[in-house]
């Protein structure tokens, strides 16, 4: 019997289910739930216990985990009779890994401890990769004996871990994050077709840039999406533009500037609309070579 502390995971999507699963290989007993048939397949398949509700899920687990899509979301499975406030023992520990506003992480922790659960905002990066190879950057905001309880779950899931200051810290960095690698990729993207256009060898040319001040992780995991034109999502552009509401939003409300940050929040937006939302977020490909190719009448 594993001394280990019982998992809950509600949401089992493209980060979800690599990360339960990961739990799981680190021998954690993990329960979870979703919406969706055969992830809950899946999770069997790796060793983990499916549940058919959230009441079921959470009942008896020492740690709660959610990882679903928004705000909305999150507000949907936490709250009402079938949530997880009304239904997760007194003194567990409810970590949302979601990405969602620093409001929202604000108002769950306040309406979680009126039932007295514990509550962390730990949003991650790394995408799909990073969830399946257990090397997320996770970004937590909440009080220090709490992040210090879950470290070693964390640990599992990731490589970077840093508690970044009360509840909503971890979601204002991970805004941050989510534009600066917008930002990145959008300067990728025309980068990439400012090479083609000029006949250069686009493998030979990432390559060497990627070596020097202009590499990023987000061109070494992206590159063979831009070479390829594979856009298989690992990141939706739908999520990312998410995202950039969430940033462009705190941004306002605290009085910073995002010049850049805006630009890139509309060509997001634009490719959303052109009917790509379904697509990886290196899609912002699509719209540059858009903006480069002459139209015809």
């Amino acid at each position: 019997m594993s001394t280990l502390p019982k998992i809950a995971w509600i949401g089992l999507g493209i980060m979800g289910a690599p990360m339960a699963e990961n739990l799981l290989k680190a021998g954690y007993p993990v329960t979870g739930h979703t919406l969706e048939p055969d992830k809950l397949d899946r999770l069997a398949a790796a060793g983990g216990t499916p549940a058919t509700s959230i009441a079921e899920a959470v009942a008896e687990a020492d740690v709660i985990i959610t990882m679903v899509p928004a705000s909305p979301q999150v507000e949907a499975i936490a709250y009402g009779p079938d949530g997880i406030l009304a239904n997760a023992r007194r003194g567990a520990l409810l970590i949302d890994m979601s990405s969602i506003t620093p409001q929202t992480s604000v108002d769950l922790a306040a309406a979680a401890a009126e039932r007295g659960l514990r509550v962390l905002d730990a949003p991650v990066s790394g995408g799909e990769a990073g969830a399946i190879e257990a090397v997320l950057s996770i970004m937590v905001g909440g009080p220090q004996e709490d992040f210090d309880a879950a470290r070693p779950l964390f640990e599992a899931l990731g490589t970077t871990i840093v508690r970044c200051g009360p509840h909503g810290a971890g979601q204002t960095v991970k805004a941050a994050n989510q534009l600066i690698v917008a930002v990145n990729l959008q300067a990728c993207a025309e980068a990439v077709v400012f090479l083609e256009k000029s006949g250069v060898d686009l493998t030979a040319a990432l390559e060497v840039l990627n070596g020097g001040l202009a590499g990023s992780t987000v061109l070494t995991r992206k590159k063979t999406n831009f070479l390829t034109r594979d856009f298989t999502p690992g990141f939706r552009i739908d999520l990312h533009h998410k995202d950039m509401g969430i940033v462009t939003d705190a941004a306002r409300t605290v009085g910073a500037a995002l010049p850049v940050g805006t630009l890139v929040a509309s060509l997001v937006a634009a490719l959303r609309a052109q009917g790509d939302g379904g697509l990886d977020h290196s899609a912002l490909l699509r719209g540059v070579e858009r903006l480069s190719s002459p139209t015809t009448g």
